[in-house]
């Protein structure tokens, strides 16, 4: 099972297709579970990012789990889903990281 992910131009935000527009929320991501459903997205990804819409287009891994929920299978795409693994506080915060 695979999903659309990129980032937007203007700020870098991770995002995911959601089958009629690009969404910040990872849960409502469009999933492909065939070769022709994925060939589709990466399409779509294709056609986004030629027309200056996203940048950073992957399709990505993911399963569901026991409870019907989405999880990427790589650190990194959880990350992207999830937010940062740490708190805004000290040093990050105050140069805005």
């Amino acid at each position: 099972m695979k999903i659309l992910t990129a980032n937007r131009l203007t700020d870098g935000e991770a995002l995911f297709y959601a089958g009629h527009a690009w969404v910040r929320d990872f849960q409502k991501s469009e999933v492909a579970e065939t070769t022709e459903a994925e060939s589709r997205l990466a399409t779509i990804g294709a056609m986004a990012y030629a027309n200056n819409e996203v940048l950073d287009v992957n399709l990505i891994d993911v399963t569901r789990n026991k409870d019907g929920r989405l999880h990427a299978l790589r650190l990194r795409e959880r990350i992207r889903a999830d937010g940062p693994t740490i708190e805004y506080s000290g040093k990050n915060a105050a140069w805005g990281i």
